[in-house]
């Protein structure tokens, strides 16, 4: 097969280097790519806003099948571009995407399908919702209703931080709309699954990290780190999310007309009273896939195929034993203003086969390798014990050097 995989990050590294593992895999050609994916095929500098030579390129290299891992090109709608085209895609179309480009979209689908969630109200102007908070003398959640970049969400502990949260948001592109939330409690956790338009597969759950430091503090992130599987949900409580929280928004967004096709990611808060579901994301997470990828057994690409052509088998899914725990490595600066620029040092020291180093932010210098982004380096330690994976990819972290680095020292702890 010939593969078109869109996108430019951490997840994007990871995705090329599961599907170079493939026997099906002839040709894979990345755009733009990276300094990590171009280890596995060819990157073609490329714009992702345009949709029509994109699938012009996609037609003259006889590509079998596109792979779209941000969240962006999806909302802007390059698979229903590329299925115009005749190009099979893994990915929702925008109408399916929605459901991560819309978080007011999202909650509609979840009250038609009888999803668990928070209770939210959605305000178009900023002063309403600030007049909303006053009267309840209650902090909400604050959400951005579309996407930004992991960054939209501010969790107010006060009145008074909810009407500063609420300022900031708006001022955003993706704050024209406002979603106030009321705040669930309880222990965070992620969980992916592929999808064909009708059949869900999931992935092992994973618990992301997004505040910038220790002990979940500081502001929120794209994510500083993974770890997979998550002791605390069962096979049962497993079954159970997939049931409840998300096969029911893929029956609705098919009864709508809108198959989703790709990965279908549930973020959710295990309360007292179960599960809910606190966002859906349209695609692979990043840096989840970092984790989560390492730790599938068979063939990704021929379930991708499967999933685009609406034939996925949910049981061919095979899952690795043991750990995966990534840790990533920012950009002073980030999530602000990073620094680009900075020499890194060890990464090609690193030798032992338990860990995986995929580049997010990176770039070859004049001096050698370079920093290049605010999340510079995911480093991913694989263990049959949760410690032993995390230990190795803290001892390979830690022997990784640039300036300003910043890093998180309890993913998994």
């Amino acid at each position: 097969m010939k593969v078109l995989l869109i996108g430019s990050g951490g997840r994007e590294h990871a995705l090329a280097w599961k599907i170079a593992q493939s026997p099906l895999l002839e040709k894979l050609l990345n755009v733009p790519g990276n300094l990590g994916t171009g280890r596995f095929g060819q990157n073609v500098p490329f714009p992702l806003n345009h949709s029509e030579a994109l699938v012009d390129l996609a037609q003259r290299e006889a590509i079998d099948l596109a792979v779209i891992g941000p969240d962006n090109p999806l909302a802007d709608g390059i698979v229903d571009a590329f299925n115009q085209g005749g190009i099979l895609a893994f990915g929702p179309t925008a109408a399916a995407a929605r459901i991560e480009s819309s978080k007011t979209f999202a909650k509609e689908i979840m009250a038609e399908a009888g999803v668990p969630t928070a209770r939210a109200h959605s305000f178009s102007d900023a002063a309403q919702a600030a007049d909303f908070v006053r009267s309840s003398s209650q902090p909400w959640v604050v959400k951005a209703d579309g996407l930004a970049l992991g960054k939209g969400v501010i969790v107010a502990e006060t009145v008074e931080e909810t009407l500063a949260a609420i300022q900031t948001l708006a001022a955003t592109p993706a704050g024209e709309v406002l979603l106030l939330e009321e705040r669930l409690h309880g222990p965070e956790v992620s969980v992916l699954a592929l999808c064909d338009g009708k059949r869900l597969a999931a992935l092992p759950p994973a618990r992301d990290h997004k505040r910038l430091r220790d002990g979940n503090l500081g502001p929120n992130t794209g994510g500083m780190g993974v770890v997979a599987p998550v002791d605390d949900v069962s096979a049962d409580v497993l079954d159970q999310i997939v049931a409840t929280c998300m096969q029911p928004v893929v029956d609705a967004l098919l009864r709508r007309g809108a198959p989703f096709c790709g990965v279908l990611y549930a973020g959710l808060m295990l309360t007292a009273q179960g599960p809910r579901v606190l966002e859906f994301n349209a695609r692979f997470g990043d840096p989840e896939a970092q984790a989560l990828l390492p730790l599938i057994d068979n063939d990704l690409l021929a379930m991708m195929r499967d999933c685009a052509a609406g034939n996925l088998k949910p049981e061919s899914l095979k899952r690795r034993k043991g750990y995966a725990v990534c840790v990533v490595l920012a950009a002073d600066g980030y999530p602000g203003k990073p620094r680009k620029g900075d020499q890194i040092s060890g990464v090609e020291a690193v030798e032992d086969n338990k860990v995986l180093i995929f580049h997010a932010g990176t770039r070859m210098g004049t001096d050698g390798l370079a920093t290049d982004g605010g999340r510079v380096l995911g480093v991913t330690g694989l263990g049959a014990t949760l410690k032993q994976a995390r230990d190795r990819a803290y001892e390979t972290a830690n022997r990784i050097k640039f300036t300003g680095k910043q890093l998180r020292s309890d993913i998994g702890g």
